[in-house]
């Protein structure tokens, strides 16, 4: 019960490793932050899969994106989808951005959810179009200027926690 509520404050809010430990230290509960660490790299996957499960079907009306991250010195890009109400469906890191890349990312979207948009807005990569085409041809595809805005905001709170640890 402890590891449990332990990995819930840390993935549930923006807690710090210490904030945690102080935490619990209130309650009695001596554990020290490597502790947790450890707790939240080993339930922390299961506890996230059991949060999608519980969190139903996506909106629908999607918003994708890619960006390029570099991992350890190479250029990839990160695909991302958003349902309307901001909440991430989906992630990808792929070494291209081409139509064949797009096509596997929906097929990994797709999958996942229950059914399809009834929308989608993109960016104007043609790849989206092109992928769209071909595996989802009844969705609506919205390409206007700064429509896509939803998705590309959302990618700057991938690294929330690591940007309020800065400080230390």
């Amino acid at each position: 019960e402890i590891i449990s509520h332990t990995v819930w404050l840390y993935h549930g809010f923006t807690l710090s490793l210490r904030d945690i430990e102080d935490l619990l230290a209130e309650r009695n509960v001596i554990v020290s932050y490597e502790t947790i660490r450890h707790w939240c790299a080993t339930f922390g996957l299961d506890y996230a899969r059991r949060l999608r499960k519980r969190g139903g079907a996506g909106g629908d009306r999607w918003f994708l994106d890619e960006v390029t991250v570099s991992i350890q010195g190479k250029r990839q890009y990160l695909w991302r989808a958003v349902e309307k109400d901001g909440d991430v469906l989906d992630i990808l890191v792929q070494s291209r951005k081409h139509t064949h890349a797009a096509k596997r990312f929906f097929h990994k979207l797709l999958k996942r959810q229950e059914h399809a948009p009834m929308e989608m807005t993109t960016d104007r990569l043609r790849s989206y179009a092109a992928a769209k085409r071909e595996m989802i041809p009844s969705v609506v595809h919205c390409q206007d200027k700064s429509a896509n805005n939803r998705a590309e905001v959302s990618h700057e709170h991938t690294r929330e926690q690591e940007r309020q640890m800065r400080g230390f």
